[in-house]
Parts: C-alpha cells; structure tokens; sequence
C-alpha cells in the first residue's frame, strides 16, 4: 500500500447535479477530482484508469469484479459517499488491500424529517389534495385522514434515525413501540416509549416505520408472513433500505387493504432506476409500474438525506476520508 502525503487523482462515479456543487466546494485545492456522471460499473470501471482514490455513490456497483478492475487500473482508495455499504464487496476489499472508508453520519435529521413527511403526506392526502386544487376542484370527499395524536407508532430499529423519529412522533401525542437488539433507554425515559418483540411491535401499531440496516438477517423482514400479524389497514413506512420489504407480497396487500398506506423512500431494484431521468422512456420494471397505480402509496426516489447540511456534511467526510488515505492517518470511517 502507497501512501502519498499529497493530492490524489480521483475518479467521482456517479456525480450528480445535486452535490458537485458541495463536492467542488469542499475539494477546493484539495486532490484532482476527476467528475464522472456514470455510475460504477463493470462497463465504466476503466474511466477510473491512472487514479489512486476512487468514490461511489449508494447507488454503484462495487461488486467483486468491479473491485478487482479497479485494483488493476491502480486504484488503492475508496471513498463511499454514503453510511450504507451494501453495495460494496467488502471482503473483496480487504483481499485487495483496497482501504476503503464511508459517511457514517451526514444527517439522522434529514431521513428522520423525510419519514414523518411521508407519514403526513399520506394521512392528510396531500398529494390528491393538491393535484385537486391545480384543477380548480376544491371538494373535500375523499381526502379524509385521522389525528395521529394517540395512534401507536412502532420503530423497527432505533439508532440515530430510528431515535429521532421517536422524539418527533412523541411530539405528536403518538405512543411509541420500539423493537432493536439494543436498547435506547433514552427512548424509554424520555418518551415512555416501550421496547417488545417484533410479533408485537407489528400486531400493535397503526403506523410501522422501518430504520435497520439492510443483511441477511433483515432482508424481506416485511412479507406476507409479517404483513399478515399486522393490523388492516396499517400504514408502513420505508426510508431505510428497499429489500427490507418483498415488493410482491407489499403489492397483494395492498390490493386486499391489508396495507392502507405505504410510503416509501428506497426500493429493493432502484439501482438504474432511482437518480435518473426515464420521462421519455417506457417503464420497464412491472412491480414499481404497479405501485405506482394505488392512491395510497407514495414514492419519492431515495431522496430522504436530501438536505443541504446532509450534502455538505457527506462532501467533507469524503474529503475528509481522502485525506487519511493519502497522509496514512488512522481513520474511525475506514471499514
């Protein structure tokens, strides 16, 4: 392993309109960035050739092969632009010798906030409201929600965003049911908010948000088997990870009623999707295509971390990450 002391070349995948201007910002006479609007891929790996640092966004592909191209074009650093790493082969990593480093904290608030926005948005209908009202149909039927002061909320997974939807639906009057292999006991003194078993965090709740990482532990923690200890009409959120829910067996109970919302921020095919314009293409993927038909559902495209703090703050871990690989420091983001 070479370590520079210096500025390195780097190759930015997937550089978006969005964020270069945050990452030109915090780059700013630091390292040669090289911007490549492309995702990762096995096919787009080569434009990293002659760079030693390479960063990737949620959406790339950092699988095996992928790695091994880069290890063969030089590249020796990588640098997620995100807390996430599900997308990144990480035992390929390490047989490598590629150090690799992510964002771990770039803004609980902003996923927090995005997921209590989608609870109200589609409570009170604001959607269909609005939509009414820009074609001059001021009627109200069919846009009535309910008072989410004492509905019970349960919180699968309570880190950082699990905690702080917790403090924002305490201060909505909700009651709080929390499920997680460790305990917040903040949570419990706070907002008398009360740990259980999952069985019971589903056959309780009116509103199930989902917060945990995405593993093979947690992969389609929500499927027909779950769904089915839920109550009718339950609304689920997502903002976590999108294979956390079996889009098919999402999809049946929406149809039955057994699901009365969904929103939801990730899902499990967004790679290739989500990020990117498709207006003028024909929609490809048929479970999306039939989410996208109920009145109940609401998707925004991963864009819960959306902020400007998020965007700054992920820009100068990266820089930040950049800087330890280059000068050898020791580093608590490295994986």
């Amino acid at each position: 392993m070479k370590y520079l002391n210096c500025n390195m070349k780097v190759a930015v995948y997937s550089a978006h309109k969005f964020e270069r201007p945050y990452l030109e910002k915090a780059f700013a006479g630091k390292h040669e960035a090289k911007y490549i609007t492309s995702a990762l891929s096995l096919e787009t790996a080569s434009l990293a050739e002659g760079c030693e640092a390479v960063s990737i966004f949620v959406s790339d592909n950092a699988s095996a092969p992928v790695l091994q191209m880069l290890s063969k074009a030089g590249v020796q650093f990588l640098a997620l632009r995100s807390a996430g790493f599900n997308h990144l082969d990480l035992a390929e990593v390490k047989k490598l010798n590629i150090k690799a480093a992510r964002v771990p904290d770039y803004s609980p608030y902003a996923v927090a906030e995005h997921t209590v926005a989608l609870m109200l948005a589609l409570n009170r209908k604001l959607i269909r409201a609005n939509s009414r009202v820009m074609d001059q149909n001021f009627s109200l039927d069919g846009l009535v929600g309910f008072d989410m002061q004492g509905k019970t909320v349960g919180i699968i997974g309570t880190g950082k965003i699990g905690s702080l939807v917790a403090k924002i639906m305490n201060g909505f009057g909700c009651h709080l049911l929390l499920y997680d292999k460790i305990e917040n006991p903040e949570l419990k003194d706070k907002y008398n908010a009360r740990y259980t078993d999952l069985e019971s965090v589903l056959r309780e709740s009116d509103l199930i948000t989902l917060h945990v990482p995405l593993s093979p532990e947690t992969k389609y923690l929500i499927d027909k088997t779950s769904i089915a200890k839920m109550k009718k009409g339950v609304m689920l959120i997502n903002t976590s990870r999108g294979a956390l829910l079996n889009t098919k067996d999402t999809i049946g109970a929406l149809k039955t009623g057994h699901i009365g919302y969904l929103g939801m921020d990730v899902y499990e095919e967004e790679n290739g999707l989500f990020f990117e314009d498709h207006s003028e293409d024909i929609l490809q993927d048929d479970l999306i295509a039939r989410l996208m038909t109920f009145n109940n559902v609401l998707i925004t495209s991963h864009q819960a971390f959306l902020t400007d703090t998020a965007l700054r703050n992920i820009a100068e871990t990266t820089l930040y990450n950049l800087d330890c690989f280059a000068s050898a420091k020791e580093n608590k983001n490295e994986l």
